[in-house]
Parts: C-alpha cells; structure tokens; sequence
C-alpha cells in the first residue's frame, strides 16, 4: 500500500476552512479515505489530506479519475473554486507502508 500526503500552508485564518471544505466536498472511504488534518504542532496553518493507494498504478487512476470531465468532477471543482486563495504553497509526498 501507499499512502499520498498532500500538504497545505495555509493563510492565517483558513486552515480551519479548507479542512471543512475538503472533508465536505470529497466522498470519505474508510480504507482509501481521504483523511483530513490540522496541525497540533509543528508549523502552523497545516491541511494534510491522506489517501490510500494500492500501489502507484492505482494511484494514478485515481487521479485520473478525479481530474475526468464528469459531472461529478464538475460539481467537486465548483466547490473548490475559491481554495487557492486559502493557501500559500502546498506539496505532495508519496510513501510506501510496510
């Protein structure tokens, strides 16, 4: 299995935001998730999105599927449409669990 962290450095006051945006704009699987978190500690105004992956194959048709021109999709992206003003950089980190 993988796991993808996708991490958000947020502006001051919209950690909180994104966090309840994300969680209510994406379909929740308790095996693949995605998992949403906030920092305790460490630096401030973090959103961590997990999910979990197969492997690297499964991975990438996920993503595929999410960036797909479906309604779905349309609707999801809709939703989103005013998070790139909630953060200031993000990043992506994959890792093998064992």
């Amino acid at each position: 299995m993988i796991q993808a962290h996708n991490t958000f450095i947020c502006k001051p006051g919209n950690a909180g935001k994104l966090a309840k945006l994300c969680k209510e704009a994406m379909p929740f699987d308790p095996v693949k998730g995605p998992y949403i978190l906030t920092d305790m500690t460490g630096q401030f105004h973090r959103v961590i999105m997990i999910s979990n992956h197969a492997d690297l194959t499964e991975y990438q048709k996920d993503m595929e599927a999410e960036m797909a021109d479906t309604p779905e999709n349309k609707a999801k992206m809709e939703k989103f449409k005013g998070m790139n003003d909630m953060y200031i950089s993000g990043s992506r980190e994959i890792y093998k669990v064992w």
